[in-house]
């Protein structure tokens, strides 16, 4: 096995940019370009553009292929329409979570699989597995597909004055194959930065002609480059989930508050269906620790794995903290204990190197764009 990291097409444009890069699953990939707060602030008001090809494409196609991924995740994909998408995990046989994913339905009989570049390999792992008896093939396509993202408020116009693809049809957690500055992609209006924005999938080939084309388009809006550290800022904003931090192998998605993605009522067996019912059963008789947002009333910032306090007693841990540039505030997501997990609840604080800082709980997400 090589440990050298992969890179995307468009390192060599990252490197002349600037940016600052950082081995992230694998891949070098880059953290940020110049300041961190200005590439947050501008997918607040503006428009970021971001290189998200490390995130792995699974294509899953033939006339079982919506059969297999019923079985294989706890979605009912088969009711998903074609042109549209559909966010969904997959579990082992225990319940526990194994990715986070967004599937999109292209046609009929082909679905494409999008899961998180630390997780591909295993997401491509268990659906071949699991793919045992179906009529339906699994293809990885990671190499098949550079991913940029356009993300803010600014970005349907950016990207409508490059495409004459029905954009103002295109609802959010849709796709659909259109050209984009004359390359041809697969746009979705999805994101996770809490914005409205597009996820363009092209051939890897295309992508530096599409980087730049997309840069000189929002010269006049106020587009910027951005890395990684903003995405994670601005997905802990917008409350949304981090697989490795708020989703792990021991959380079932009962226990992650997000129990309404298991779909129980649909047809056939799945699995990991007989641990997430008693996890539904042991979620409703005895509330599992609760996924809620803490705002600083200090300036220290809490980290993933500190302890959450309340009278002296730890009641819960933080999952994902930073300082957030729209609040102002140092923020974090944290599991806690379901009788302190009511926003306002007083006398919470998390441990920061032995001291206890003040926290206010309050409910998730910190950020909801106007729309």
């Amino acid at each position: 096995m090589s440990t050298e990291p992969r890179l995307t097409a468009l390192d060599a444009l990252h490197r002349s940019l600037g940016a600052t890069m950082t081995d992230f699953a694998g891949w070098d990939m880059p953290l940020r370009y110049g300041s961190e707060r200005d590439e947050h602030n501008a997918v607040r008001t503006k428009a970021g553009l971001f290189d998200l090809s490390h995130m792995g494409e699974i294509t899953v196609t033939g006339p079982q292929a919506a059969a297999l991924l019923n079985y294989a995740l706890v979605g009912n994909i088969a009711s998903v329409g074609v042109g549209r998408a559909r966010y969904t995990m997959i579990c082992r046989e225990d319940g526990g979570i194994l990715d986070d994913l967004i599937i999109y339905r292209l046609d009929e009989t082909e679905y494409m699989v999008v899961a998180n570049a630390s997780n591909a390999q295993v997401v491509l792992d268990a659906l071949v597995e699991r793919a045992a008896g179906f009529d339906a093939e699994v293809r990885d396509d990671r190499d098949a597909y550079a991913l940029i993202a356009v993300q803010g408020p600014e970005s349907p116009g950016i990207v409508k004055s490059l495409t004459d693809a029905d954009l103002d049809g295109l609802k959010y957690y849709a796709g659909l194959p259109g050209t984009v500055a004359g390359v041809p992609a697969l746009i979705a209006r999805t994101g996770y930065t809490g914005e409205d924005g597009f996820e363009l999938f092209v051939k890897p080939e295309h992508a530096v002609e599409l980087w730049q084309a997309l840069t000189k388009a929002g010269e006049g809006a106020g587009l910027v480059p951005c890395g990684l550290s903003c995405r994670d800022t601005l997905r802990l904003e917008a409350g949304m989930p981090l697989y490795g931090h708020e989703l792990t192998t021991s959380l079932t998605p009962f226990d992650a508050g997000l129990g309404r993605v298991v779909k129980f009522e649909k047809e056939g067996d799945f699995v990991g269906r007989e641990a997430l019912r008693e996890a539904a059963s042991r979620a409703e008789s005895n509330a599992p620790r609760v996924l809620v947002g803490l705002v600083a009333e200090g300036r220290r910032v809490p980290r993933a794995g500190y302890a959450v306090v309340a009278d002296g007693e730890v009641i819960g841990e933080v999952t994902s903290g930073a300082p957030s540039p729209t609040l102002g505030k140092p923020i974090a997501m944290a599991y806690v204990d379901a009788p302190h997990a009511a926003p306002g609840t007083p006398g919470v604080g998390v441990d920061i190197r032995g001291v206890h800082e003040p926290y206010e709980v309050v409910a998730l997400p910190f950020y909801k764009r106007q729309k």
